[in-house]
Parts: structure tokens; C-alpha cells; sequence
């Protein structure tokens, strides 16, 4: 068992249901998700941890010297922290499966922790993720269910950017579902119809 430091949400759910992890996205807290997840798997267990890092009171799960330029020595500190979380979640529920979803800031967290260990995930959804390097390969993502939206027109995380992510996980083997909707850095209802569909799969 390892010390967790982050303030989160948690509900057990109904035994024999998905537990649900929820990554919010910066100046978001453990609550952003937990309405969407109810309307969409009303029995499922829920743990959502807030961010510890603060960019000028708004929460993050790891530091940026800039609008996508990450301090990569945080990151990696971050990322095993994270891993370290979410191992004492798997062993609080050793009979469920683990769902995860990111968006933003915790798409990013969600993926690096992907490249490190995914087997610690039965499914994971990143909306938005932004991953501004090539991660090394990790064939334990073969055939690991995994969606990637991404905005057309977003600013944040730029079109090309999420396409070359899809790709890298296609070329791990893993079983990747892509949205690709109009606009910018907000949820589209398509992909929250996606997500929806995503969580409902298994």
C-alpha cells in the first residue's frame, strides 16, 4: 500500500461492476466527471483524484513550463506517483475491471501511465491528450482497448499531434477506436456519444 496524497472522490459502485478512474483536465477538480459517469454507467464504482500541482490555482497532474512544454524530470516523478495510485486502486478491487478516462491535462497523465504499465487498465479513453514526443514502444498495449478524440480545429492539443498518438497506439497492437469531431478543446457530444458506447463495450 502506498500514501496517497491526492484529495478524490470515491464510490464502490455495485459489486461485480467497472471502477471508473477520472482524470480531469486542468483547473478541473475530482467532481468534473462524476455526473458524466453516472448518466453513462450508473453502477459503476468511481475514483477521481484531484490534481496536486497548482498552475496559478488551477489543478494539474504535472508541470509545464509553457502551453505544451511539459518539465519532463515532473512528469516521469508523476507519472510512478500516479502508477502508485492507481495499483492500490486495482488491489482495493481485485474482482472488477478498471476503466479510465482523461481529458486534457488528464489524458496526459492517463497516457503516460500508459506507455509505463498499461496493464494496470482493462480500458482507457483519452479526449484531447496532447503528447509532444514519441513515446518508446510497449507491446503490453497489444490489443488493450484505448479511444483518442480529438477537436478539428483545437488549440490546445493540435489535430496532428492526436493523429501521430493514434497511430503510435496502432502500432502497438492495441485496439484503438479514434474520434476525430468539429471545433476546439471542448467534449463534443460525438465523442461523448463515442465515450458512452466505449465504457458500455465490455
Amino acid at each position: 500500500m502506498h500514501i496517497n496524497t491526492y484529495q478524490t472522490y470515491q464510490r464502490r459502485g455495485t459489486a461485480g461492476a467497472p471502477v471508473v478512474l477520472a482524470f480531469h483536465g486542468t483547473g478541473g477538480d475530482e467532481l468534473q466527471f462524476v455526473g458524466l459517469i453516472d448518466e453513462m454507467l450508473p453502477q459503476a464504482g468511481i475514483v477521481a483524484p484531484r490534481g496536486d500541482v497548482s498552475e496559478f490555482g488551477a489543478s494539474r497532474f504535472f508541470r509545464r513550463t509553457a502551453e505544451g512544454v511539459y518539465d519532463m524530470a515532473d512528469l516521469r516523478q508523476r507519472t510512478v506517483q500516479m502508477l502508485n495510485f492507481v495499483s492500490d486502486v486495482r488491489n482495493s478491487y481485485p474482482d472488477r475491471a478498471i476503466y479510465a478516462l482523461g481529458y486534457s491535462n488528464g489524458a496526459n497523465i492517463l497516457a503516460s501511465m500508459l506507455f509505463e504499465n498499461p496493464d494496470l487498465f482493462d480500458r482507457a479513453a483519452l479526449m484531447h491528450p496532447l503528447i509532444p514526443w514519441t513515446p518508446q514502444p510497449q507491446s503490453r498495449l497489444k490489443e488493450k482497448p484505448v479511444m483518442i478524440s480529438a477537436g478539428m480545429q483545437d488549440p490546445i492539443s493540435p489535430l496532428n499531434g492526436s493523429l501521430a498518438l493514434i497511430e503510435w497506439f496502432k502500432a502497438q497492437e492495441a485496439s484503438v477506436e479514434s474520434v476525430i469531431a468539429p471545433g476546439g478543446h471542448q467534449i463534443s457530444s460525438a465523442e461523448l456519444g463515442a465515450l458512452r458506447g466505449f465504457l458500455r463495450a465490455a
